[in-house]
């Protein structure tokens, strides 16, 4: 099954030839690219229809104000991902995309992640900022591991039963958000998410990066949330060139593409 997809990039540097080529090279992925802000109109009911899924690989307003406090999205913009939610699209956001819109409770019930740019409340209880191994600048600390799926039957695993090694950034993040209900774990990681083994998270203070010490992280690097009505995709796989250019991760995308678009996830979005 062909898929017409919507990218929405920008805000984070990327390597624009090895990313593009994952569907410029795809025999099932039909690409149309917009970016922020542009993407802010684009993503109105009316002129995404024609698309079959949205991949966000943007992002937004992670940088917080001189009060300390995240920006929001223009109102336009909240209805018009509100409108996608309710009409039951198809969302996939990949890396840098989980953690963006910090100060936008919509983004986080989207994805469901745990990630934190600093310390702060979640789910009721305060938890440390997350943080992140290797990325755009440090590709030499990018970390090489394992992804098992969870469910080897499920069609994102179609061709990937036995799991594939792939070299990327990595986060760590706490596993409480793992007992959402609307959450099915997709694939885990089999690297040693222990703080030791990543950098504190960005925006810290001097004082909170010195003290960091992240409890023990969630493994789990993939998996699908029932968002309102739409099937959605998190995934914080897919940062650099070296994970575009492997044949599984792009076997992953393809999949996880073509699944978000098929009427089973989303009759599965709409299960409760």
């Amino acid at each position: 099954m062909s898929v017409d997809v919507l990218i929405v990039t920008k805000g984070h540097p990327f390597d624009y030839n090895g990313f593009f080529a994952m569907f410029d090279e795809s025999a099932v992925l039909n690409a149309t690219v917009v970016e922020q802000p542009a993407a802010q109109i684009l993503l109105r009911p009316e002129f995404v229809a024609d698309y079959d899924a949205v991949l966000f690989y943007d992002m937004c307003a992670v940088q917080p104000d001189e009060s300390g406090q995240f920006p929001m999205p223009p109102s336009a913009y909240e209805e018009a991902v509100e409108a996608l939610l309710d009409n039951g699209v198809g969302l996939m956001l990949s890396n840098h995309a989980t953690v963006q819109w910090p100060g936008w409770p919509l983004w986080r019930e989207i994805s469901g992640t745990s990630f934190m740019l600093q310390e702060g409340e979640l789910y009721g209880e305060v938890v440390p900022g997350s943080g992140y191994r290797g990325g755009g600048g440090e590709p030499e600390r990018d970390a090489t591991h394992r992804l098992t799926p969870v469910d080897a039957s499920h069609p994102v695993a179609v061709g990937l039963e036995d799991g594939f090694e792939i070299v990327d950034e990595l986060y760590i993040k706490t596993d409480g958000f793992e007992q959402n209900p609307d959450i099915l774990p997709l694939f885990r990681s089999d690297y040693d998410f222990s703080s030791a083994n990543f950098n504190p998270p960005p925006y810290a203070s001097a004082e909170e990066k010195a003290a960091w010490n992240h409890p023990r992280g969630s493994n789990l690097i993939t998996w699908a949330k029932r968002t309102r009505n739409a099937p959605v995709i998190a995934t914080e796989a897919g940062d650099g060139p070296k994970a575009y250019a492997n044949p599984a991760f792009r076997r992953f995308l393809e999949n996880a593409l073509q699944w978000l678009a098929s009427d089973d996830a989303k009759a599965w979005a709409r299960e409760k």
